[in-house]
């Protein structure tokens, strides 16, 4: 008896896993997503309650539907993304197979076999769309060891009731950061902490103007104008009023742990009940360990999406490095729409290589 074989495994079913999933059923292709959530969503199910994007609703949608209009501001909510999200897939009728943990992608003769440790599904092609949100990073200092207080990871934040009424340090200086210190002022007595001073963008600027300058950059067609990279900090609504109050200035690294707090560069030590890192993430790829396409820097070399070492393997939605802004909605569309026509063109050619 056969074992049936699939055009693609698409392993997430978040923003870059529906946009791909949108081309491939237009394609008409026979493949399968494979998602590691109870629900639609993605990481957006598991970002902090008052997230908002920084992109107008009509700038963050994915392929074939807009995103509809938020009704309290011109950012969406979070609770706006995971309803446009679930009617994303719905509408499209995506072949969506939850709850699967895909733990390993590994070759079988002419295909690639997926695997969630209970079952396996065999397929021409494999497309990795995990992102980062679960392989959160956080930074060791000196001493943190033996640090007393909460710490969490804004992976892991949920909100500022915890935090009310502590000294809390928030550190990272991106929009994580602007946005949780921002929600935390008037509740805390909180400190935000970056390496460097935080970038602001002008109030004007929103995520698209900011994703379309940043995609110049990496492909070398931009400038080196006053608007800056991905990572800049948006003026959202919340983080213009807390601009306006004065509770946005930031200080420099402390230099160690102390049982109950820091200390910092000047010798002087703090007690501190709780810190929440907001220091980004790397891409989450242990299921592709076995096939031994990982560099020492975490990340994949791809051409398109497509990997150069097992070409049977593109990734999506992993930030520049897989294609500019792919990390962002915005981004995931895009990186769609220029990357899966050349999946399916590898397709066909596979098919006449083997002869059928």
């Amino acid at each position: 008896m056969s074992t049936k074989c699939f055009d693609a495994v698409v392993i997430g079913a978040g923003q870059a896993g529906l946009s791909v999933g949108y081309y491939l059923k237009r394609a008409g292709l026979d493949f399968i997503m494979l998602d590691n959530q109870p629900q639609s969503g993605g990481a957006w199910r598991h970002t902090w309650p008052s997230l908002r994007l920084f992109s107008p609703a009509s700038m963050s949608s994915l392929p074939g539907m807009l995103m509809p209009k938020a009704k309290e501001s011109e950012y969406p909510h979070r609770s706006d993304v995971l309803n446009y999200l679930a009617d994303y897939e719905r509408h499209y009728q995506l072949p969506v197979y939850r709850p699967h943990h895909v733990l390993s992608v590994t070759r079988d003769n002419d295909a690639l076999r997926v695997s969630d440790g209970k079952y396996s599904w065999l397929s021409k092609t494999v497309i990795s769309t995990t992102g980062t949100w679960s392989n959160a990073q956080t930074p060791t200092f000196l001493g943190q060891e033996t640090y007393r207080g909460n710490q969490c990871h804004s992976a892991h934040y949920d909100g500022p009731e915890a935090f009310s009424n502590k000294r809390v340090l928030v550190v990272g200086g991106g929009n994580s950061g602007a946005q949780i210190v921002a929600e935390l002022a008037d509740r805390s007595s909180v400190t935000w902490v970056t390496r460097d001073a935080p970038l602001f963008l002008p109030d004007d600027v929103d995520g698209r103007v900011l994703f379309e300058r940043a995609t110049a950059r990496i492909k070398g067609n931009g400038d080196d104008g006053p608007i800056g990279g991905i990572g800049d900090i948006v003026m959202i609504p919340t983080v213009k009023a807390a601009r306006d109050k004065g509770q946005l200035s930031s200080v420099r690294l402390f230099e160690r742990f102390t049982e109950h707090g820091v200390i910092w560069p000047d010798g002087s030590e703090e007690k501190i009940d709780a810190i929440i890192w907001c220091t980004g993430f790397k891409p989450e790829l242990q299921h592709l360990t076995h096939l031994d396409v990982i560099e020492s820097d975490g990340t994949v070399n791809v051409v398109h999406g497509q990997s150069i070492k097992e070409p049977r393997l593109w990734l999506f939605g992993y930030g520049d490095w897989a294609s500019p802004g792919s990390a962002t909605l915005i981004g995931a569309g895009r990186s769609a729409r220029e990357n899966v026509p050349k999946l399916i063109e590898f397709l066909k050619h596979s098919r006449l290589s083997l002869g059928n």
